[in-house]
């Protein structure tokens, strides 16, 4: 493993003429030479503006080629990058700058307001932007674009230095700063390569936000380490994104999104004629579907579930099309640098096909949550993270995702996962997005309530609904209540919000 910066340099010297960055928004697009001399002269603007190692660097801005040059402009100078979430408010986000003091904060015009706003507050003193005629940003690169400093004014980072922080979705509480190192982003980086078959040859298409480690790794900085191209759109946007995945002029090979994504495509007009031969597509982040495994399976795409976690990166178990099981539950195997364990109440091993709390090591575990000794310390225990999920390893060795411990509930004395229920649902052919949550219930304790968005054609009723479930589930699996609604909370990457999703309906 190198330090990030060094990718490019090696792909640079290698295939300088190859396309690194493609941004569908602008047009632009910047082989691998340009993209070195892009991040070198970023990086020394960064030095004469005063910005010393360990100086944290705060990007608010959309998907942009702009966030990936900053990345590897703070590998080179020895900053820590700390990718905003920008659907947060400016209080929200306030609260976040408070936590991470950054010294420099990048943003795209459409955050304008709130940028100038987080640059009084937190008194920042490095600030550049773009998205206007007055674009400070391309003009600071151009400054100084491919100054070589002294070699030895510059060493690479160590691998235990600090590089992103990349703040929790913030869905069970207060957003903690995870704070990943040079190692721990190569590592999680080589993780999602060697799964996803990432080469030199690769295509990745990113439409994941990337303040989040999926949207940095899966697959955009698993092709630039392999001198491959990432193509970067701005948001996901249902209609583009299909566009570009069947588009051989795009020549996408490598995609990924959540569950919501796919089954939000899959509702299109153009889907039904729609072809994606030989698409690798990495899809995780709440429980996948098997009925949506395989209804993008047929139009010919390999079709691999990933498990990812902040704290260990976006891809620590995962699955192709080529070992899958018949269990919905199944996610993977362990990538090439994570170790599993799962465990009971007690912290020790369970056997196999019981289930337990996931608990995973290896170099992509971050180092600490940002200024949280305290949080980082239950969570991470003798070199090893607790994940907080649910798990089972079955007689095969392939790891299953029950579902959340905190999502757990117990009806007339039995344990129910709402994934289990929700995947049900979701092989219903008029469900697009399901989501169960467990609620007090007079006779049984808890039971389950069922928000369900259908199809515009469909006339599916509550009745069809629980008919559908009893051929599937035990009696006690069933939702008593089901609940038709428009839409459901997501946040930025398309996860379904259960917290948000409480407050409004229960």
């Amino acid at each position: 493993m190198s330090d990030p910066y060094g990718w490019i340099r090696y792909q640079a010297l290698r295939v300088p003429g190859r396309t690194a960055l493609h941004d569908t928004v602008t047009g632009r697009k910047f082989t691998y030479s340009e993209l070195d001399s892009r991040v070198r002269g970023l990086a020394e603007h960064f030095r004469r503006s005063g910005l010393g190692p360990g100086d944290r660097v705060a990007i608010l801005s959309h998907n942009s080629t702009n966030v990936f040059e900053i990345l590897y402009a703070c590998a080179v100078a020895h900053l820590v990058a700390v990718p905003l979430n920008w659907r947060l408010s400016e209080l929200e986000l306030r609260t976040l700058v408070d936590d991470c003091t950054p010294a420099a904060l990048l943003f795209d015009d459409t955050f304008a307001v709130r940028g100038r706003g987080l640059i009084e507050h937190g008194n920042i003193r490095v600030t550049l932007s773009w998205g206007t005629e007055d674009d400070t940003y391309e003009a600071a690169v151009r400054e100084l674009q491919g100054f070589e400093p002294d070699a030895a004014a510059v060493e690479p980072p160590r691998p235990d230095v600090p590089f992103v922080i990349i703040y929790t979705s913030g869905t069970t509480g207060t957003p903690k700063g995870v704070v990943h190192t040079i190692g721990s982003v190569a590592a999680n980086v080589e993780n999602s390569a060697f799964a996803g078959d990432v080469s030199s040859s690769s295509v990745s298409l990113t439409v994941l936000p990337t303040f989040h480690v999926a949207g940095l790794h899966l697959f955009a900085n698993a092709a630039l380490m392999h001198g491959g191209t990432a193509i970067v759109m701005s948001t996901f946007e249902p209609e583009q994104t299909l566009a570009a995945l069947t588009d051989h002029e795009f020549g996408v090979t490598h995609f990924c999104g959540v569950p919501a994504h796919f089954q939000i495509m899959s509702t299109l007009p153009s889907f039904e004629d729609a072809r994606v031969d030989g698409l690798v597509t990495a899809v995780g982040g709440s429980p996948v579907p098997s009925s949506l495994l395989a209804q993008w399976s047929g139009k010919g795409a390999n079709m691999m579930s990933v498990y990812g976690i902040t704290e260990a990166g976006s891809t620590v178990l995962a699955m192709s099309d080529g070992n899958r099981t018949a269990s919905a539950t199944a996610v993977g195997i362990p990538t090439v640098h994570t170790t599993c364990s799962v465990r009971g109440p007690e912290g020790t091993p369970v056997d196999r096909g019981e289930v337990g709390e996931l608990w995973v090591r290896g170099p992509m575990l971050a180092l600490e949550y940002w200024g949280r000794p305290d949080a980082t310390a239950e969570t991470i225990v003798d070199g090893w993270l607790r994940t907080g999920d649910a798990a089972m390893v079955d007689q095969e060795g392939f790891v299953h995702i029950v579902d959340r411990w905190k999502d757990m509930f117990i009806s007339g004395g039995e344990n129910v996962y709402p994934a289990e229920i929700e995947n049900a649902l979701y092989q219903h052919p008029d469900v697009v997005l399901a989501s169960v949550l467990g609620t007090t219930h007079e006779r049984w304790g808890e039971a389950g309530v069922a928000f369900v968005v259908l199809s515009e054609q469909s006339g599916a009723t509550k009745t069809d609904l629980e008919k559908w479930c009893r051929g599937r589930l035990a009696s006690y699996k069933i939702p008593h209540r089901f609940e038709f609604v428009g839409d459901l909370p997501r946040n930025a990457t398309g996860k379904i919000l259960k917290n948000e999703l409480r407050k409004a309906f229960l």
